[in-house]
């Protein structure tokens, strides 16, 4: 299986809904680390996975859309806790939508909230 990863880094805000949190709840900022990882069993004619190019242009449409927002106030987000794992989950779609060669088998977007702490969300492909 063959994988390639990509990431960036940028800033934006939340505050944590639905229980008690301390200072979670309250506004507050975190420097992420988006990384997106894909998978395949084969490559294209060119000896790739995914173009980088590609996957850097689609990371930083995502980036962009993101960067230096409040979640919360994002539709994407609307009636939802807006935790590191919802937050994967969504970039994760957005990229599958962007990128997705029918061959990849899976792709996994992990952000990082801190020097510590991570969540990822994986799309697996049925029918690669």
């Amino acid at each position: 299986m063959y994988t390639l990863a990509v990431k960036r880094d940028f800033v934006a805000q939340h505050f944590l809904i639905g229980g008690d949190w301390g200072e979670e709840n309250s506004w507050h900022s975190h420097h992420y680390a988006l990384e997106v990882i894909m998978e395949a069993e084969s490559l294209d004619k060119h000896g790739y996975l995914v173009d980088i190019v590609d996957v850097e242009k689609a990371l930083e449409a995502v980036v962009a859309y993101f960067k230096d927002k409040t979640l919360n106030e994002l539709p994407e987000f609307a009636g939802l806790n807006p935790s590191v794992e919802h937050f994967t989950r969504i970039c994760c779609e957005k990229l599958v939508a962007a990128i997705g060669p029918a061959h990849l088998a899976a792709m996994t977007v992990k952000i990082w909230e801190n020097d510590i702490a991570w969540a990822a969300y994986r799309h697996e492909n049925k029918n690669a």
